[in-house]
Order: C-alpha cells, then structure tokens, then sequence
C-alpha cells in the first residue's frame, strides 16, 4: 500500500513528502497525531512491537539536531493538515504560507542534492559540518598540506533529510557538529550512481569520470566528443587534485599548493550547481565554441542559483582560454585521470601534471580577482 494511502488511513499526513521514513510517519502520527499504537499496526500490517520499536528508534536520535529540527518541521506540517481536514474552515491561504515557510525538500531536491553531497563525503578526510544558527551545511575536506578545503555548500533542509534517512551521522557535539558518511549513505550513492549514472562516458582505464546529474545524454556526448558509451569506473573517494596534491617536487614541496588545490574545487563545486538546472543542457565538450546564452546583467538563463554558478563557470573557462580550459574541465570538472586527459588532448606523457598546475595558477588569480579568496557564497 502507498504510504499516502496509509497514512491516510491512520490519521497521519499525507502532506509528508514521499522521502520521509516509514519509521519517522509512524512517530510522528503517534507523537503529533495522538494515533495508537495498535491502529498503526493494523494500518502497516505488522506487529505492534515493530511499530513501538520504530518509535523508539526515532526517539533516541532526536538527540542529533539535524533529526530534531526536521521532526519539528514534519509535525508541523502533520498537526497543519490535520487541523485543517477535520475544519474545512481552515483551509486558507495563511496556513498554506505556513507550510511552505518550513522549507522541506521535495523528492527531486533531495535526490539531486544528495548525490552531490554523498559523492562529497565519500571522499578521504571529508566531513559535513553543520552549525545550528546557520541555515547552509558545508562539506569540508582535509589537504595534505595539514588545511582543509570547503568542496560543497548544501542547504540545511536537505541535511536534515538526509540526517533522518541515516545517510549521515554525527561525530561530536556542540555548536558545531562533524557529520560522516554512512553506510546506508553509501549505499543510496550507489543506488543514485545506478540510476543516474550507468550511461556516463568511459574515459578508459581507472580515470574516468561521472557525468553530472541533470546532464542531457542525448545533447551533451556528441559525435565529434570523442567520447565512448558505457558506465563510468573511478576512484569515487578521491579526485585527480586530491591525488596530485600530495606529490612532492624536487625540493620537497607538494607539487599543488592548498591554493591551487582550493580554486580547483571552487570550479568543481561551481560546475555541479551549474547542473542543477534541468531546463538547460549545457555542450561543456563544447564549451568555448559553443558558448552559452547569457543574458544581459552576466548570468545565463535559468534557476538564480545554477544560472549564477553557470556564468562563474563560462568567466572562469573564458579567462583559461583553449588548453588551459580543456583540462582544468577534464580534471577538476569530469575528475578524467591525467593520462587519459593527455591521451585525449593528444599531448606528451607527463606534460599534463605541469599544464594543470599553470591551469589552476592562473584560475587562482582569477577567482582572486573577481570574487576574492575562499570563492563565492553559494546559495
């Protein structure tokens, strides 16, 4: 049965979003819509221990904000509705506003978002950090210069939702709380990749890199892309910058700088956003010949958040140039090893490495230039 079904059945909300845990309905039509435990039994077809065992789980983790503030949300939204179906009188524009002023995430944000986020924390040494006065989650990573490095910006709402799925979970506590990667998060990012990623270019090799998520299969891999059919295989837990950051020169320095390193994942965050768009299939193979349609005051068509992202994407490409673009997009953007890069962009063994870091150097000074250091506040 559709859990709307049920939930109707029981008195619960059917104003719940799909994503919501069947666990977390149960709680909340006992906790907030005073349902027994029996009724819900006989609604779910189980056992009433499995019912009470479900509640009991959902109660211990309110101790984790993220879980705590989003069953407030969700109570809300159930006492609302419930309210205003037992008084049709109720049913105006005011509580609607109300509802909406929650800011829960529907099923496509939250599964848009949550690739990103989950493919994020995969990586090595990487964390959601989460302050309860803020209305954003960051995800950070450590360098190997002993620094860290911000690499994704996600709304909180849709933290909290991926906190009561169980796709992350709290390390510390405090006014700043750390969040890993769980395994039921690994494995909804395995689910997502099936999904969404099973016909995503093969670059050959270990080195191949995973199309992004509102990506037009059709329009984006063109004849002249040089770009073969078939599932993407890469090293989810790290990406080329990570890897080339922790070699050494003959002096002993890292051959990337944290700098260097930063404004890489600055252009990859940026590209990522910029897919979230759906309304817009962007050529990025393409992309200094193509171009894209910009409007008048620098950003191009669409969502403010994926058309600002967008534009600092075609400013940065434009200022690399040919070259220098083609492979900060293959090894920041697509995470393409640099042999395959160099294979592709027909170029000597070992002349990548050198090309990317003058690629990434000059990316630096422009994002110093035009949004300061550190790069912008997305969102």
């Amino acid at each position: 049965m559709d859990h709307f079904v049920q939930s109707n059945a029981y008195g619960m909300s059917a104003k719940l979003p799909h994503w919501v845990p069947v666990g977390a309905r149960h709680y909340i039509a006992h906790t907030e819509n005073g349902a027994p435990i029996r009724v819900l039994a006989r609604a779910a077809g189980c056992h009433a221990s499995t019912i009470l065992r479900q509640i009991r789980k959902i109660e211990l983790r309110r101790d984790d904000p993220l879980v705590d503030s989003v069953l407030r949300k969700l109570g809300a939204v159930s006492t609302c509705a419930t309210d205003q179906n037992s008084d049709d009188t109720n049913k105006d524009a005011t509580g609607m506003n109300d509802l909406s002023d929650l800011a829960l995430p529907d099923d496509a944000t939250l599964a848009r978002d949550a690739m990103r986020i989950l493919r994020r924390l995969c990586e090595t040494g990487a964390v959601m950090a989460v302050a309860t006065d803020l209305d954003k989650a960051v995800v950070v990573r450590d360098t190997p210069q002993g620094g860290s490095a911000r690499t994704a910006v996600v709304a909180a709402s849709v933290a909290q939702a991926m906190a009561l799925k169980n796709w992350i979970s709290p390390a510390n506590s405090g006014r700043i709380i750390r969040y890993h990667i769980t395994s039921a998060g690994r494995s909804a990012l395995n689910r997502f990749l099936h999904k969404f990623g099973d016909n995503t270019p093969s670059y050959g090799g270990c080195a191949e890199a995973a199309e992004p998520f509102c990506f037009d299969k059709t329009t984006q891999y063109g004849p002249d892309s040089g770009l073969e059919s078939g599932r993407a295989r890469f090293a989810i837990g790290e990406s080329p910058l990570a890897a080339l950051a922790r070699r050494r020169d003959k002096e002993g320095k890292p051959f990337l700088s944290e700098v260097l390193v930063r404004a890489g994942e600055q252009l990859r965050e940026d590209f990522e956003l910029a897919q979230m768009d759906s309304t817009i299939t962007q050529n990025w193979d393409h992309f200094l010949t193509a171009g894209t349609q910009v409007t008048a005051n620098g950003h191009s068509q669409g969502t403010s958040g994926a058309a600002a992202a967008r534009a600092r994407v075609k400013a940065a490409l434009d200022e690399l140039g040919p070259g220098l673009s083609d492979v900060v997009l293959r090894c920041c953007c697509y995470l393409e090893g640099l042999e395959a890069a160099e294979k592709r962009l027909g170029w000597s063994a070992r002349s990548g490495k050198v090309v990317l870091r003058i690629a990434l150097m000059r990316l630096n000074r422009h994002y110093n230039a035009t949004v300061g250091p550190g790069g912008p506040m997305i969102g």
